[in-house]
């Protein structure tokens, strides 16, 4: 893991927060986009090299839904950026830790994405990101 590649909020309504963050940080999102896939709209924004990810529930069934229905609006997940996501992944199941999706998939902002279990992660949902290579 080379970095933090981002902070993932969920939030009840992507407008509406992209306006409070907005005033917030000093800066508009730089990113808008739908993973239709993960049943969320997100968007992104800088705060130095720092990044911001704040998603919207699209459907009643998706996970950020579900997060909300739990815990209400706040800190989703912490993103990892790595260079190669299959030999991470190998890598942490080997530690022991419990990755939910063993095959890394698309995932916003141009990236490959895989999640740890925040039961082995003292209650944080870790997200591993690699950026997809042309």
């Amino acid at each position: 893991m080379r970095k933090i590649e981002h902070i993932g909020i969920a939030v009840k309504n992507l407008e509406t927060s992209n306006q409070l963050f907005e005033k917030l940080l000093g800066t508009p999102a730089y990113k808008m986009e739908e993973v239709a896939s993960e049943g969320v709209k997100t968007s992104f924004f800088m705060n130095g090299p720092n990044k911001i990810e704040l998603l919207e529930a699209t459907n009643p069934d998706s996970p950020i839904a579900k997060f909300l229905e739990k815990k209400g609006e706040g800190i989703h997940h912490i993103a990892f950026d790595v260079e190669d996501i299959v030999s991470e992944i190998a890598r942490l199941k080997e530690e022991g830790f419990t990755v939910l999706n063993e095959t890394p998939k698309k995932g916003a902002d141009n990236k490959l994405v895989a999640f740890l279990h925040p039961k082995g992660t003292n209650g944080v949902l870790v997200e591993l990101c690699q950026e997809i290579r042309e």
